[in-house]
């Protein structure tokens, strides 16, 4: 390496030293994210960013497992009830409004932590999402149509055609994905795989903290935790909303999906629960499936609440601040 290079190397290391540090805390449900982070905002002068996808709407408070009023109280909180549910919160709409956050929080001198399962609405933030054509509601409804008369997977044996590469990444029953990336090549008059472009999140240096606790000590833990959503009025939370909002998208989450059950008739108050348990099993088993391909993620194999936990999160802040 010459002079000047070494000079241009040294000054771009130097330029990413300062940008500010941003935390992510990862890991499944019932983890213990949110302690987690309380207990890191209140040593590092930081604010709180969610990163749930059902958090995000008000009123929704039980199945979520938001933060508490109290818990909320000690610091700062971002995208938490910033939706009502009749107004659907996108991906995309996480990521405009969490970098916003982002650089809010930088901008007072306080460290920024994200924290939440979501794992979709992480990589809308850290990522950006690929800005394709505008949705076509004609060409949706013919797809749609023709899906129901044609073979299981007609869908993707037409992406195969329009594009390889996408079909080979997208599940042959994901009906909404295979049909957003037809309505994309047929409008951009291209395959998906050659247009996809992302904005990537800059200005920041991430320090990604996994939690990987014991498997049958969270699956314990989750089954606790449903019997306490559905013991503090789940179903007449779930309740109220269908009432103010009717049957919206957003009922059809983990513990809401079940209570709707018990409501309708469908379910058992005992089937309900055992229903929701299995589900945030099931779900936790998916978050850690899709965590592991983060990159540079340092995992701490126990709950966020345990003191170890936090000496051993404290130290790699400490280290990248």
């Amino acid at each position: 390496m010459d002079l000047s290079a070494g000079v241009v190397a040294a000054v771009s290391t130097m330029e990413e030293r300062a940008a500010p540090l941003a935390v992510l805390l990862l890991g499944p449900t019932g983890s213990g994210k949110t302690a987690l982070s309380l207990a890191l905002g209140e040593k590092f002068n930081g604010e709180i960013v969610s990163c749930d996808s059902v958090a995000v709407y008000r009123g929704m408070d039980l199945g979520s497992a938001k933060p508490s009023v109290a818990e909320q109280a000690r610091l700062p909180h971002h995208l938490i009830d910033v939706a009502d549910l009749d107004q659907p919160f996108t991906a995309g709409e996480y990521s405009r409004s969490a970098r916003a956050a982002l650089r809010e929080i930088a901008g007072r001198g306080r460290v920024p932590i994200v924290t939440g399962g979501t794992g979709l609405y992480l990589r809308a933030l850290t990522d950006g999402l690929f800005a394709g054509p505008a949705r076509q509601a004609d060409l949706r409804a013919r797809l749609e149509r023709s899906r129901e008369k044609q073979p299981e997977d007609w869908l993707h044996r037409v992406l195969a055609r329009l594009d390889p590469a996408s079909a080979a990444r997208i599940h042959r029953n994901d009906a909404p994905k295979l049909i957003r990336a037809i309505e994309i090549c047929l409008a951009a008059r291209k395959p998906m795989s050659q247009v996809m472009a992302r904005d990537p999140l800059t200005g920041f240096r991430m320090l990604r903290i996994g939690l990987n606790p014991p498997r049958q000590t969270l699956y314990e833990r989750l089954n606790q935790r449903c019997a306490a959503m559905f013991a503090a009025g789940l179903i007449e939370e779930t309740r109220d909303l269908l009432d103010r909002y009717g049957p919206v998208k957003a009922l059809d989450s983990l513990g809401y999906r079940q209570a709707l059950g018990v409501l309708n008739g469908s379910l058992s108050l005992p089937a309900a629960l055992e229903a929701a348990q299995q589900g945030h099993r099931n779900y936790a088993k998916r978050q850690l499936t899709w965590f592991r391909r983060e990159p540079e993620v340092h995992w701490v194999a126990d709950f966020g609440d345990k003191a170890e936990t936090l000496r051993l999160a404290t130290a790699l802040v400490q280290e990248n601040l």
